[in-house]
């Protein structure tokens, strides 16, 4: 079960990759005129990035706090 966590989080992009992406998603939604099926399909996979970003950014907070208090989590 170990290696599918492993597995499942190589295949994540990285922080920077994700906020590029969502960047793009963004700027895309307000230059164009897209039809509703697309711009919710955007929509979802921009909420979908934030989420993404988000467990990235508590991951690494969680990471320096416990550097912080002086411990280690190996």
């Amino acid at each position: 079960m170990a290696g599918r966590k492993k597995s499942e989080e190589a295949k994540q992009p990285s922080l920077e990759e994700s906020m590029k992406a969502l960047e793009e998603i963004i700027v895309r939604m307000e230059e164009e005129e897209l039809p509703l099926e697309q711009s919710f399909s955007m929509y979802k996979q921009g909420m979908d990035l934030l989420m993404q970003c988000n467990k990235a950014v508590d991951k690494v907070e969680k990471e320096l706090k416990i550097i912080e208090e002086g411990g280690s989590d190996d």
